[in-house]
């Protein structure tokens, strides 16, 4: 067991790091207030062949390890947890199932043009009625004349306005329950796909989430992704691998936090002393980082299981559960220690705060992952 990065995911926290302090920590609130997604940032980190991580140099990649991925993510959302979630969704439920399910056909078409930075990906399983009851997609998808002819409303699809391939769970067979769903590579350039609102969130502003409408959209038949009736398997498969990334998000915020808290009470001063020099602030700094180190052990050895090709759907999910409760403790303790100050947008903080709130939620809210951790511990038979 060894916990010493290697020197490949040193530099790759180095080169991330310099990108984000460059280029993203200086207008991340304004982008945040403006709703702006930061377009041409994306394509300069795209550049940089980070897009090509999840991806084997057979179709273009250039892949790292998982723990590697974590540390990009994590680093991103140190300083700006939208531009960190819009890469976790490109380079991982948006692009691994191509790898794992898609034909050879589907993976030459598609996935050097992601390694490369020339199309952006996203991934819609969720409808109005269809949310932590993720097997009650509505969506439907008819065969006919060759092609299946898709129906329908997506709601809270993450890069969905950016995205030129959406992987979205549609249903093939009304009577089949989960086994009737199904996988498709859509291009936001058929006929018959239309973009609906942008939601306006608490956080996460310079993300787009989007809604996505299907009006006899026509799928080729070649975009079907996996067997007919596997959707919903590819769905969960997916889930297992992002719930790790979205843990590494919530690292990410809690460290700018943690960051922030440690300048601010280092420097202010109140009844002539630093206030962190002040029991109740050093002890609550104390939980602060024990609380994020924890978060990270446990984010990386998730990451550690699925880089083995081990199965790590309840690690998956106990990192996520445990990483963004904690990360959300952290922030909430950082807007008390920074006062009034904290409640400011003169400080960053403030935007941490709304930001890590939706690490309980999305890729599954934490109910879900107790559920999920519940019933891999407990016997089968303890549920009848």
């Amino acid at each position: 067991m060894h916990f010493e990065p290697t020197e490949e995911q040193q530099m790759v926290r180095k080169t991330v790091r310099e990108f984000a302090e460059e280029r993203l920590k200086p207008d991340a609130l304004e982008r945040d207030q403006e709703h702006r997604v930061p377009l041409d940032a994306i394509r300069e980190f795209g550049e940089l062949g980070f897009y090509a991580c999840s991806i084997p140099e057979e179709y273009g990649g250039s892949p790292l390890d998982p723990i590697a991925e974590c540390i990009i993510i994590e680093e991103l959302s140190r300083v700006d947890a939208a531009f960190g979630v819009f890469f976790a969704v490109n380079v991982g439920i948006g692009t691994l199932p191509i790898l794992k399910w898609g034909t050879e056909e589907q993976k030459q078409k598609y996935l050097p043009k992601i390694a490369a930075g020339e199309i952006y990906t996203a991934y819609s399983l969720t409808e109005p009625g269809a949310g932590s009851d993720a097997a009650n997609v509505q969506a439907t998808a008819v065969k006919e004349n060759g092609a299946y002819r898709l129906n329908g409303q997506k709601v809270f699809c993450t890069n969905g306005e950016v995205a030129k391939l959406i992987i979205v769970m549609a249903r093939t067979d009304p009577s089949a329950g989960s086994r009737g769903i199904s996988a498709f590579l859509v291009e936001p350039d058929f006929k018959g796909f239309n973009l609906g609102k942008r939601e306006r969130k608490m956080g996460m502003n310079s993300s787009d989430t989007m809604e996505l409408f299907f009006q006899d959209m026509e799928v080729p038949a070649e975009n079907l992704l996996g067997e007919e009736g596997r959707g919903f398997k590819i769905a969960l498969d997916a889930l297992d691998d992002s719930r790790i990334g979205i843990a590494a998000q919530a690292v990410g915020i809690a460290q700018g936090a943690l960051e922030e808290t440690v300048k601010f009470t280092s420097e202010r001063e109140q009844f002539r002393h630093k206030i962190g020099s002040f029991e109740l602030v050093y002890n609550t700094v104390a939980e602060m980082r024990t609380r994020l180190e924890a978060s990270r052990l446990l984010t990386y050895s998730a990451a550690w299981l699925r880089g083995q090709g081990r199965r790590h759907t309840a690690e998956a999910a106990m990192a996520k559960y445990f990483a963004s409760e904690n990360a959300r403790w952290i922030c909430d303790k950082a807007v008390q220690l920074h006062g009034g100050y904290g409640y400011t947008t003169d400080f960053p903080v403030e935007r941490y705060f709304r930001e890590v709130k939706v690490t309980e939620i999305y890729e599954g809210t934490n109910e879900i992952q107790k559920l999920v951790i519940g019933r891999a511990t407990l016997p089968r038979e303890t549920f009848g």
